[in-house]
């Protein structure tokens, strides 16, 4: 089972910083973002993170490769504990394959086809950082509990938000969990079946990616992963897990990468956040 984590889009929020910086490399307390989305994917039931990255984003690879020599210089002057903490990321399995163009979410997704080997998949979406690592766990288990159905992780948004997400339509089957019925591209506030929004962390049965290679350009000219949701939910069943806004964070912009940075450095120095 694999962990795919789409990262090669441009970063174009963060401009001019991610001119020659990936976004997934800035700073979050003391780790590149991307490290802590790789970590979560390694803690769950993945065997492999799988990188879907842009040739481009060179220091993303050079962050998750060994550096011998970095390593030995560190333990020489005493810094035993930067020197573990380079050899670790270094070790970590992660493996790379490559987007060359720009044909939006479906499409990256689809480009670890051949990594998939007819078996379910995690997507993990790298602006969202859960630094608690339960939240696959937690999906994993709504998906036993269901004959290995589809889960998205969802979270409540103010109802004068829900225009800017993609909602979910269903039914609550038991506290926490929905059965999808239908998945609602930021509807106007009157329109939208609920305030729950899909907030980044999927675990998708096979049937998915093989739908994704039959997906037509969609909004922007672009293969929507929201299409082959709604086109697995005519063939199969999915559920939601409804997940704590203090569970998870979105990095996606300045404002929210800051107050992300804020929050959980807070969190490490022992305070209420």
């Amino acid at each position: 089972m694999k962990a795919l984590i789409p990262a090669a889009g441009l970063g174009t929020r963060f401009l001019p910083a991610t001119k020659a910086q990936p976004k997934e490399m800035l700073l979050v307390v003391d780790r590149p973002a991307i490290q802590y989305v790789v970590e979560e994917g390694l803690a769950s039931a993945a065997d492999e993170v799988v990188i879907i990255n842009s040739r481009d984003k060179k220091a993303i690879e050079d962050h998750f490769s060994p550096n011998p020599e970095l390593v030995a210089l560190l333990r020489e002057r005493g810094k035993d504990a930067y020197a573990d903490a380079v050899e670790s990321v270094g070790n970590y399995n992660v493996s790379y394959v490559y987007q060359d163009e720009a044909l939006g979410l479906g499409h990256a997704v689809h480009c670890a086809a051949d990594k998939i080997d007819g078996e379910a998949f995690y997507v993990l979406l790298g602006d969202v950082l859960v630094p608690d690592n339960q939240m696959l766990p937690n999906m994993q288990a709504v998906s036993d509990a269901h004959n290995g159905a589809s889960v998205i992780a969802v979270m409540p948004v103010a109802e004068e938000e829900v225009s800017r997400f993609g909602v979910i339509a269903g039914q609550e089957v038991e506290p926490g969990v929905w059965k999808v019925d239908s998945l609602v591209e930021k509807p106007a506030r009157e329109d939208a079946p609920t305030n729950l929004a899909v907030f980044g962390r999927y675990l998708l049965s096979p049937r998915v990616m093989e739908l994704l290679a039959e997906v037509k350009p969609g909004v922007g000219g672009e293969i929507q992963l929201t299409d082959a949701l709604d086109a697995v939910l005519q063939e199969e069943e999915m559920y939601a897990l409804v997940v704590d806004p203090a569970d998870g964070f979105d990095t996606g912009t300045v404002e929210s990468w800051l107050e992300t940075n804020n929050i959980l450095y807070a969190r490490a120095q022992g305070k209420n956040a």
